[in-house]
């Protein structure tokens, strides 16, 4: 992240995406990625990754094994991670530089927050039973 804090995160990669970029898509979620979602990630974004996709599951700020503390749902500070984020997402060797978010709930909510800041590497949402206005 821009202020050095570090935010933890799991990877799918499609066999192929070493010797072709392919999209990415994230989702960036408080809810901890080696236990609480374990078992819906391991279904979901292997799922998209067997079908070019690569998928990243990201513990945001003070959450899981991400650095930090969670202050409050819906910061600046979870928006600037997220545009954060997917600007690494698009510059790595396996990302052809085109990245999506996805989400349920809190998820959902974060990718249209993320998106009205309109980071240039982020080309589509899925925003799913969330909401436009708290």
């Amino acid at each position: 992240m821009r202020d050095g804090a570090q935010l933890a995160a799991r990877i799918w990669l499609p066999e192929e995406a070493e010797r072709t970029p392919m999209p990415a898509i994230m989702e960036y979620i408080p809810y901890r990625k080696r236990d609480i979602t374990r078992g819906r990630d391991a279904t979901n974004h292997a799922y998209l990754a067997g079908h070019g996709y690569v998928c990243i599951r990201v513990d945001m700020r003070g959450s899981g094994d991400s650095d930090g503390v969670l202050t409050d749902e819906y910061t600046q500070q979870e928006q600037e991670d997220g545009v954060d984020a997917i600007a690494w997402l698009a510059e790595q060797p396996w990302c052809d530089g085109n990245v999506g978010m996805m989400g349920i709930s809190w998820g959902g909510f974060n990718s249209l927050q993320v998106a009205a800041k309109r980071p240039p590497a982020l080309k589509a949402i899925i925003s799913i039973c969330s909401s436009d206005d708290l």
